[in-house]
Order: C-alpha cells, then sequence, then structure tokens
C-alpha cells in the first residue's frame, strides 16, 4: 500500500509539533507499546505551545532506549556517553545560555552510572530540564535489573525476583537540590505535556520523572500485557492534590503524580557562573 505524499506544510498546519520531528528518521526503534514515544510527544507539544524555534533548543542524551530521542529531533542534539547527558548539557549550558537545554534520560542511565552527574548537576540548581523516563529496567541492554526496578519484580539479573529497595527518583532530585520536580506517566498524556512545559518554563533544575511500560523486555518477565502496564498507570498513580489528603494507611501502593516540589527563590547556576566571570574581567565584555 503506498503512502500518500501530504505535504510538510499540510502536515504542520494540523499537528505543528511535528516541526521538531525528523521524519526522515522514521519510524523509531521504540518497541510497540513503550511510553517514551508519548514522553517526546509531550515535549514536542511543550516546545511548540511556548513557541520556542527549533534552533533555541538543544536535547542532549546519554545510552539507553530513552538516550535515542535526540536522534529524532529536529534541533541541536548530543548523543553522548552512558550517563554523562547531564555533564555534557551542563557545559553546554554554560556556553549557550540562551538555548532550552532539554535532557532525555532513563532509570539506568540517569541513576546508576550516571548518578554522580545527575546529583550534581541537581545540585548546582542549572537551568536544564531533564525528562527521565522511569521505565524499572535496562531495557536496551536486555532487562537487567536498574535502582528503580520495584522490589519482587523479575529481571535476567534478578531471576528469583528483586530483593533490593529502590530509588524514589523524586526525593532523590529534591534532597539532591533541583528546584522543580514533578511526576507523570505515560498514560497521562496530556498532563506529562503540562508537566514538562512548566519545567522548561522553570529557571533551574527541573525533573520530569516519566512512569512509561517497558512492555517488551519488564513486561514480558512480570508477566503484564500492554494493556496492564497502561491500567497499572491509571490505577495507582494519583493526583498529588489527593495524595495529600489521603491517611497514611491508605497510601500504600500509591503513587504521588503532579508538581511535587517547586521552588522559585534559589539562584540558577548559569547566572551565577556569568556573574562571576563579568566581576573578574571588570565588566562587561
Amino acid at each position: 500500500m503506498s503512502t500518500p505524499n501530504i505535504p510538510m506544510e499540510k502536515i504542520i498546519e494540523k499537528k505543528p509539533y511535528f516541526k521538531y520531528l525528523r521524519l526522515n528518521k522514521m519510524p523509531t526503534i521504540w518497541c510497540p507499546g513503550c511510553g517514551i514515544g508519548q514522553a517526546f510527544r509531550a515535549t514536542c507539544m511543550a516546545l511548540d505551545e511556548l513557541g520556542i524555534p527549533n534552533d533555541k533548543v538543544a536535547m542532549v542524551s546519554g545510552i539507553g532506549c530513552s538516550s535515542r530521542t535526540p536522534g529524532y529531533f529536529d534541533g541541536f542534539t548530543l548523543h553522548t556517553t552512558h550517563g554523562r547527558a547531564p555533564t555534557f548539557a551542563t557545559g553546554l549550558k554554560l556556553a549557550r545560555p540562551e538555548l532550552t537545554t532539554i535532557v532525555f534520560t532513563g532509570d539506568g542511565d540517569a541513576l546508576a552510572i550516571g548518578g554522580n552527574h545527575f546529583i550534581h548537576a541537581a545540585r548546582r540548581n542549572i537551568d536544564l530540564t531533564v525528562v527521565l523516563i522511569n521505565n524499572w529496567i535496562y531495557g536496551m541492554t536486555g532487562g537487567q535489573v536498574s535502582p528503580t526496578t520495584p522490589t519482587g519484580s523479575y529481571a535476567t539479573t534478578t531471576p528469583y525476583g528483586n530483593y533490593e529497595p529502590q530509588f524514589d527518583i523524586a526525593k532523590l532530585a529534591i534532597a539532591a537540590g533541583a528546584t522543580y520536580v514533578a511526576r507523570g506517566t505515560a498514560y497521562h498524556a496530556m498532563e506529562l505535556k503540562k508537566l514538562i512545559m512548566d519545567g522548561i518554563k522553570h529557571k533551574g533544575f527541573s525533573l520530569i520523572e516519566v512512569l512509561s511500560p517497558c512492555t517488551i523486555v519488564y513486561g514480558r518477565k512480570n508477566r503484564m500485557s500492554i494493556e496492564e502496564m497502561y491500567f497499572w498507570f491509571k490505577e495507582n498513580t494519583i493526583p498529588v492534590k489527593a495524595w495529600e489528603k489521603l491517611p497514611e494507611e491508605k497510601r500504600a501502593g500509591k503513587i504521588p503524580r503532579g508538581v511535587l516540589y517547586h521552588d522559585d527563590s534559589r539562584p540558577e547556576y548559569t547566572e551565577l557562573y556569568w556573574n562571576k566571570v563579568k566581576e573578574l574581567s571588570g565588566g562587561e565584555k
């Protein structure tokens, strides 16, 4: 069956966020049911609604399924080494502070090999928007246990069930110094777009954790279908305001979603850096 030859202008007219896509790189590598595409779509829609042109955006990633995202983005992109996306993004932001700098990463990339880089970028409060795909497993490399694999879940490296506690990404980011922390899911796509928009607008380190199903690896190893995984996100995540009203005994097994922390009072690192440069150089250069 032939594909209709629709002019790009007509496509963008109906779906303006398509202007951020490298359509010649499609289809993506992501598996059927994977939520990374939803997170990428939400990011492109957020950029479109904010009116940020392609040449004012830089997207940086490390290694993993989520880190393939910049390859599909029509803007400035860096596909870097494993776990080092926040470090590369820090250098880029310091050199080109006018660029909206977005980091796409995953639970393994950001919190295992990249854990040190993640917490120090948060500590500095540099103006990066980090979209962290949390799919509870290493998807691309064969299904190994990750720092966020739920206790009791099965992975290639935990064939009898994971007996380690998992990281709470949001609490880790807040403790490290992030000034905007939010959590969304691939199921709640429009909510996710708003969370990413607010993260981009925030001047400081923004983390948006995206609970996303790894349908092929995590799903198969834990006997969950695509539908069951999305239904799990629907039933087990609740808006943060409703969460706050719940008594402690009813919070078990439930996950709050929405804006979990927001602080505009701290200075942003890039501004501190360039102010220091001006001070030491005797004024404006």
